[in-house]
């Protein structure tokens, strides 16, 4: 049970991270008290001897560390540091170091943001279920009434380490580039930690041999003010300085990450962006083919249910086995590891390599559409064709006054009456409605948020008067009454 004098943290420590604003929300007395608990509750059980900890470009991040990494250290627990990273290279130093991790990131959200991604050794996820409720229960209880600490003597430690070499010396190794056609490549960092990654990766910056590569930069330069652009690439109108810059300079293709650099967005030569589901079914059948080539007859890729039909249809038509999870991470990398599987993809632009310890990391995805596209003559363009068969709506939100009344309108049109023909029905994240194996094809789910009084619409058909109709007949549904 609590103490009364505990301070809630609930607005703060969410389901699968900690984000809030600094300093109202998250200051170096809070992170010294997430530090510590951080420590009771998953490093010491562990028995883990130091905990990694990385932060991306915000300003108030390297405080923020100092406070964490000292309310671990007073734990009696090593602190390693590795300073500016990714949240990917972060997850690669958990995962090699087999040690519990900590990123200070706020992905992509405004300046005034920070906030803590956690992970056991090996970088598998901290979320509600699996220390991190007790990481807030505690955290608040320490700074109700004061954040424990060892005797002097008996301190961790705090190191640094440089891992960048090692991180691009680490992903090279997984996709070889040396023998593709020469690309030219337009990548968006949009200020973030995609500049810190790239000319380690994509580059020479970390003393890795030439690519056949010309990168061509936009917003390398680190700011956690975000002065270009969000660097949230999943909103369109963070897209449009990639897209022009690749039809101005002729470019094979671009590349877009968001703040913490571990989602990737691609866009071809037309400067048109490619989804998020075709790269997931591109990288996957890759990894299918490899993993089949070295005798695996069967392997498992994991998807969300709202990436596209072409996800499983392709590769299960290539024999691999696919599993449809929820949305969110947490679920995707609990499905991974339990599922041994080989990659999973989300409609978001995760994407989660088993060889990349079951984490998620944009930069390897991009390696693999790069070496998809440099391994053969044909533009992006056309190679994503076959990926991207169906139309889809994108993700709709509609604010509604009841979600319950909402949906009950929509479940009686589509499923009690049948009004559409016979579907399919599951509730394994929302409403997922289905006539994909009927006439004509189509298929939507409508998801209500965790936090808002939102219904989330996601529609997809195999052409557009299809989907256009069905998004339109549920959104009436959803938005009937509402002012």
């Amino acid at each position: 049970m609590p103490s009364s004098d505990a301070v809630d943290l609930s607005a703060l420590i969410k389901a699968y991270d900690v984000r809030g604003v600094v300093p109202e929300e998250l200051n170096a007395d809070v992170a010294r008290a997430i530090g510590a608990a951080f420590a009771d509750v998953v490093a010491v059980p562990e028995g883990a001897s130091s905990v990694v900890i990385g932060h991306d470009m915000r300003p108030s991040g390297p405080e923020l560390v100092e406070a964490f990494a000292d309310g671990i250290a007073g734990r009696g627990v090593d602190v390693v540091l590795i300073g500016l990273c990714s949240t990917d290279g972060l997850y690669f130093a958990s995962g090699s170091l087999a040690t519990p991790g900590a990123m200070f990131t706020a992905s992509h959200n405004p300046a005034q943001y920070n906030g803590i991604k956690l992970c056991r050794a090996g970088a598998r996820p901290v979320g509600q279920d699996t220390g991190l409720a007790r990481v807030r229960e505690l955290a608040g209880e320490y700074l109700g009434t004061s954040v424990p600490a060892v005797a002097d003597d008996e301190r961790g430690t705090v190191s640094e380490r440089d891992m960048l070499a090692e991180y691009a010396a680490f992903l090279r190794s997984l996709v070889d580039l040396s023998g593709i056609r020469p690309l030219k490549v337009v990548v968006d960092a949009g200020n973030g930690m995609g500049g810190f990654t790239v000319p380690a990766v994509l580059g020479t910056g970390a003393g890795l041999p030439e690519l056949p590569l010309d990168v061509v930069p936009l917003y390398f330069e680190l700011d956690g003010t975000f002065p270009n652009h969000e660097a949230n690439p999943l909103e369109p109108a963070n897209l449009r300085d990639l897209q022009a810059a690749v039809v101005e300079h002729g470019a094979d293709l671009g590349l877009a990450f968001d703040g913490d650099a571990d989602r990737c967005f691609v866009v071809d030569e037309n400067g048109d962006p490619v989804s998020p589901s075709a790269i997931t079914a591109l990288v996957g059948l890759r990894e299918v083919a490899r993993e089949q080539a070295a005798g695996h007859a069967t392997p498992t890729v994991i998807h969300n249910l709202i990436t596209s039909r072409v996800v499983p249809d392709l590769l299960t038509a290539a024999g691999a086995r696919t599993v449809r999870t929820r949305v969110g991470h947490s679920f995707i990398k609990a499905q991974m590891a339990e599922n041994e599987a080989v990659f999973g993809g989300e409609h978001s632009a995760h994407y989660y390599f088993r060889d990349f310890f079951f984490a998620d990391t944009g930069m390897l995805a991009a390696l693999h559409v790069l070496a998809a596209l440099g391994g053969q003559p044909h533009p992006l363009s056309a190679l994503a064709e076959v990926y991207q068969p169906y139309v889809a709506s994108g993700e709709i939100n509609s604010r509604v006054a009841s979600v319950k009344a909402a949906r009950a309108r929509v479940v009686e049109a589509y499923v009690t009456q049948q009004g559409a023909g016979p579907v399919e029905v599951d509730e394994l994240d929302g409403l997922t409605v289905s006539h994909w194996d009927g006439h004509p094809r189509w298929w939507f789910n409508l998801r209500a948020s965790n936090t808002e009084p939102l219904l989330r619409l996601n529609v997809e058909a195999a052409d557009e008067d299809i989907m256009e109709k069905v998004r339109d007949d549920v959104l009436a549904l959803v938005r009937q009454g509402e002012s």
